[in-house]
């Protein structure tokens, strides 16, 4: 049996006219024409602008002080230090120096001791579970090759140079003490000293930067990571020039290229542009950050879940009822109770007997409860979430393209006869059905097929484990250049320029 088609109009549905009638309404609301395509990466690619021109603005636009990327001919191994929840990972990266690389890890378990103790705790047990880890492996490191490191610390950071950030809060039930307003690596870095531990910690790594590095050293090259998972976010190569924000650092103008961390997240907060409807301002008001992370609340896999839910319950709730009956289940009216998988479940069903059977194994409805029309109307809901999701996603594709010269908003021939490599990782778009068909479908429409052709798109490799490494890789070929003296130099003029968060 052929697979579920990528997208369905409610013309395609089973049901009766007076239904249809209402879902078409409903289909309007979700539907992205190329026109507001075009529109919203218009918007996309002014707030770009406005980023790399002034600081604290929502599309962060952070310069990460990464210089280059990987081209795959690199030999050697560095190490990468993972931080952002329960577990901790240490992994070590043998790069073979022919676009592939050994990978071995390890996970060590952080316990709520260490997480609200003193901050020289925790990173001394950071530090040991490293030199455990290269003791298992059977390393022996000399005082005149110590080991880089990139450090992946999933809290919020001001980063001002490619080794170092100061840490502005913790997140995720971490309250360790004394660590707030500290630079992370230089709490690590004090720790392996104590330990005579010959490690450098040498790059603080944001996993979307792990990400392109991850896909640039697997391909020769890459132009943008971008995650779109549980979250979504995307970093990729501008051209120093461009980052207006670091024009005045007179040491930065032999420097070409950086690697930019957008936080497209937070692209779009006032709404002006992104297409909300009812089931998302609901999502919106009832979540923890009202009004803040606009288009990751429209494209993540944290949420599409919920606005299918709010979706669904409306049509449970219409006069008169057009799903279930009018009837529900407690993991159905639970907030975030129909989770991202459910849908990607239903889109990939064959049958809607399968769909029946998610519906009762998974949301709790008895099988007598589910009508053939209800299996229908909720694939067909779980399609208008997850493509109205996947267009969103290829606006932000083509926000790059647009401002890296490499496309024309609208389309048009590329001048350009090189491929784009695209990084990409996270549950979306690894594994929910059509999602990266239905992106390109958006991304032709904002840069036309000619353009569209040439992206490549391809899994990064563990952005947070082997990107970090290839991070300090990349911190390693800057310090050997002189480069890192550079860049250390202009992050702190342009630093003391920065409008303080506490000022």
């Amino acid at each position: 049996m052929p697979p579920t088609p990528a997208s369905s109009s409610t013309s395609t549905l089973n049901v009766p006219d007076a239904t249809r009638s209402y879902l078409e309404g409903v289909e309007k609301q979700f539907h992205l024409s190329d026109e507001k395509l075009l529109a919203i990466t218009h918007q996309f690619v002014d707030d770009f602008a406005l980023g790399l021109g002034e600081y604290n603005k929502p599309m962060a636009m952070i310069p990460t002080f990464v210089t280059g990327v990987p081209d795959g001919t690199e030999k050697g191994t560095f190490l990468a230090l993972d931080l952002g929840g329960t577990n901790l990972r240490v992994c070590e990266v043998q790069l073979h120096g022919n676009k592939e690389f050994t990978l071995r890890q390890q996970k060590y378990k952080v316990s709520d001791m260490l997480k609200t103790g003193e901050a020289t705790v925790l990173f001394d047990y950071l530090a040991d579970s490293v030199d455990e880890f290269l003791t298992t492996m059977g390393h022996t490191v000399h005082d005149d090759e110590a080991l880089h490191l990139g450090l992946t610390f999933s809290f919020p950071v001001e980063q001002t140079a490619l080794d170092k950030g100061v840490l502005l809060t913790w997140t995720k039930g971490f309250a360790a003490k004394n660590a707030v307003g500290n630079d992370v690596v230089k709490l690590l870095q004090d720790a392996f000293d104590r330990k005579h531990i010959h490690v450098k910690c040498s790059a603080l790594v944001n996993d979307t930067v792990g990400a392109l590095l991850s896909r640039a050293y697997a391909t020769g090259g890459c132009l943008l990571g971008c995650i779109f998972g549980t979250g979504t976010n995307g970093a990729y190569v501008e051209d120093v020039h461009k980052i207006q924000k670091l024009a005045n650092s007179s040491s930065l103008q032999t420097t070409e290229k950086m690697l930019v961390n957008t936080e497209w997240g937070a692209f779009n907060n006032t709404r002006s542009v992104l297409p909300s409807t009812p089931h998302d301002n609901k999502l919106d008001r009832e979540s923890i950050n009202p009004r803040f992370q606009a288009y990751e609340k429209f494209i993540s896999g944290m949420y599409l879940g919920e606005i299918t839910r709010n979706l669904l319950l409306s049509f449970v709730d219409a006069a008169p009822p057009l799903l279930f009956n009018g009837s529900s289940t407690s993991i159905l009216n639970q907030h975030y109770g129909f989770d991202t998988a459910y849908m990607s479940d239903i889109e990939n069903a064959q049958t809607l007997e399968d769909i029946k059977k998610v519906l009762v194994e998974k949301v709790g409805f008895q099988i007598d409860a589910v009508s053939n029309q209800d299996a229908e109307i909720v694939r067909w809901a779980c399609q208008q979430v997850a493509t109205r999701a996947a267009y969103l996603s290829g606006c932000a594709v083509g926000a790059v393209l647009v401002q890296t010269g490499n496309a024309t908003l609208g389309g048009g021939r590329s001048t350009n006869e090189r491929k784009f490599a695209v990084g990409v990782d996270g549950s979306l778009i690894q594994f929910y059905p059509n999602f990266e068909s239905r992106l390109r479908d958006s991304l032709r429409a904002i840069v036309g097929e000619d353009v569209e052709r040439k992206v490549e798109i391809g899994l990064a490799r563990d952005g947070s484990g082997v990107g970090a490494a290839l991070c300090a890789l990349q911190a390693l070929k800057q310090e050997q250049t002189g480069t890192k003296a550079v860049l250390q130099e202009a992050a702190a003029s342009e630093y003391e320029k920065q409008p303080k968060l506490n000022a």
